[in-house]
């Protein structure tokens, strides 16, 4: 069968300028506005009818709210630079605020229920399946301010948080720099090429020409990025402290539902793993032809030379059923959900001009379906990118019959279903290998995610966690920075990396740290790996694995991290 390579997304809105997402606009806004009103009727004396009926209406307009903005995100992936969608993501933003603030209210709401009318409300029949999440945000409730001064906040945040994180994107995407292929021809790339070009360029010494000017070309964006970072992390230190706390980790635990104790653990096992990953790195090193037995930053995920390596590359059609057949080995629901991906044209891959960088996935409430967003260039790397998407795709599709509020999981569980089944077409990928020498690059390729997880997001969290405690008392310089990322990437990578392989400017190039709606983009990614890979191993010894591993997704937000492992997997 051939598969469409471009996504349907017209059965969403018909035009980023059609009336039919005007009216879903005016209608979200109608809808936010009676929600308010609704739930501040609510007393102490409300039936719970009433109270859940009020629950489902915010439920339905957080709905409505998520199907405009993935259509305009879709939208802009694929008319990447055009102006239109800017105004109606600043439109969508001020809805979300105004929202916000009636959640705040509910939240409020729940946190002021003496505790015999709270537990009588957990009793009826209509909640069991909302229960944990109407604990949840009472609990953090009580931790809010009043109404007015939440919403100045928030209005606040507008031109401060989300400005400053915007403020990167206009640094970001103003940035050239150039280098010299193995032909000695100079080339001219953007931030986000070279970025791209550094995880691919096969010569050396072509790779170390552009990380040395990709370096130069943030160095001279370090004063715009570093008073960018210092003034995000500022406006979101004074939120937390405005809220009574000063603990910097305790909104990114929250949000993942996970204990302290539990990422202490974490970090602590990888620490204590990481031989295992030198002596990788020290092969790979010779495998790139490189003179010392360490790596360079840009080396990390460049494809090793084998001889007699001959790259074999798959038609969109033969990756498509490449992976349905081998989720179908492990699920035949995955297996079947992947073909209506493909059949109904879910999946925009073909590779043109005029798309945005990267890949994703995102549901539509709306419609209860997944769109997927990448670009597909016929490696067999890409079928496991694929993969990945659809893994997060199947996880919206088990959870879809659910409340809005129970589709609502965790960062750090969101890439357990993705990474499970990236997993298992990265091993089909191995197992299909024609030879000794495709095997060694693709498990070459197969292991950048362990060192990735272990290292350089490792690296990653050393350096914000060390940069949220300075910040605490003061802005910090450029250089500052730059040392911090330095010895937080030295300590990381245990040695593999040269002295002079070092990033100083990582901090600088990382979108991640300029992220405003989730603090920490670091420590889900390695726990989710982590999980997935239990998960994996566990699926070996399950007889029906199928209807155990679907159960598990169906309550990854329903219950805490630590919940979910003890009651699913049996692990603490």
């Amino acid at each position: 069968m051939s598969y469409s390579q471009k996504w349907n997304i017209d059965n969403v809105f018909p035009g980023i300028d059609s009336k039919e997402l005007e009216d879903a606009f005016l209608k979200a806004k109608d809808d936010i506005n009676k929600d308010q009103r609704s739930v501040k009727q609510l007393t102490a004396d409300s039936s719970n009818e009433d109270i859940l009926k009020a629950a489902d209406s915010l439920q339905q307009t957080e709905g409505q709210l998520h199907t405009i903005g993935f259509y305009i995100n879709a939208w802009a992936s694929v008319n990447y630079g055009k102006p239109e969608a800017g105004p109606k993501f600043d439109r969508l933003s001020k809805l979300d605020i105004d929202f916000t603030a009636v959640e705040q209210s509910w939240g409020k709401f729940l946190a002021a229920l003496d505790e015999q009318n709270f537990k009588e409300l957990l009793k009826d029949p209509k909640s069991k399946e909302i229960a944990f999440i109407l604990e949840e945000t009472r609990k953090q409730a009580s931790e809010l301010l009043d109404d007015q001064t939440e919403k100045l906040i928030n209005r606040f945040q507008a031109d401060a948080l989300h400005a400053w994180s915007a403020h990167y994107d206009t640094i970001s995407s103003g940035l050239h720099t150039t280098y010299r292929d193995q032909h000695g021809i100079s080339h001219r790339v953007s931030a986000g090429q070279a970025l791209n070009l550094l995880d691919g360029i096969k010569n050396k010494d072509a790779r170390a020409d552009l990380m040395k000017n990709y370096e130069k070309m943030w160095g001279e964006a370090e004063n715009l990025s570093a008073d960018t970072l210092n003034h995000l992390a500022g406006a979101r230190l004074t939120e937390y402290q405005a809220h009574g706390t000063n603990d910097y980790l305790k909104k990114p635990l929250e949000l993942n539902r996970l204990s302290k104790a539990s990422l202490n653990a974490m970090w602590t096992t990888v620490a204590k793993n990481e031989g295992m990953l030198v002596k990788f790195f020290a092969r790979k090193a010779k495998l790139l032809g490189l003179n010392s037995n360490q790596i360079s930053w840009q080396d990390q995920t460049a494809p090793v030379q084998v001889p007699g390596y001959q790259p074999r590359t798959l038609t969109y059609d033969q990756a498509a059923e490449f992976i349905i057949k081998n989720f179908s080995m492990y699920s035949q629901k995955m297996g079947d959900f992947a073909r209506h991906a493909f059949e109904n044209r879910w999946i925009e891959s073909e590779d043109r001009p005029g798309k945005q960088p990267g890949g994703w996935d995102e549901s539509i409430p709306a419609l209860k379906e997944d769109r997927i967003f990448l670009t597909f260039t016929g490696s067999v790397n890409d079928a496991a990118t694929i993969a990945h998407e659809l893994g997060h795709a199947f996880h919206s599709h088990v959870l879809y019959d659910l409340p809005q509020w129970r589709q609502n999981y965790a960062m750090n569980v969101a890439e357990t279903a993705s990474t499970f089944a990236e997993t298992i077409i990265n091993n089909a990928n191995v197992q299909a290998a024609k030879s000794d020498a495709e095997k060694i690059v693709l498990l070459d390729a197969k292991m950048a995610n362990a060192t990735a997880m272990f290292m350089n997001i490792r690296a990653r969290y050393i350096f914000e966690n060390a940069f949220y405690k300075e910040r605490q008392k003061g802005v910090l310089t450029p250089e500052q920075l730059n040392q911090m990322m330095v010895k937080a990437q030295k300590e990381a990578f245990a040695g593999a990396l040269s002295d002079q392989g070092v990033h100083p400017h990582f901090w600088t190039s990382k979108l991640h740290f300029f992220i405003d709606d989730v603090p920490f983009y670091n420590f889900p990614y390695t726990f989710g790996y982590l999980f997935s890979l239990g998960i994996f191993a566990w699926a070996q010894k399950q007889d029906d694995f199928q209807e155990s591993y679907i159960a598990l997704l169906r309550d990854t937000a329903n219950m805490s991290s630590e919940d979910l492992a003890k009651k699913h997997l049996g692990v603490d």
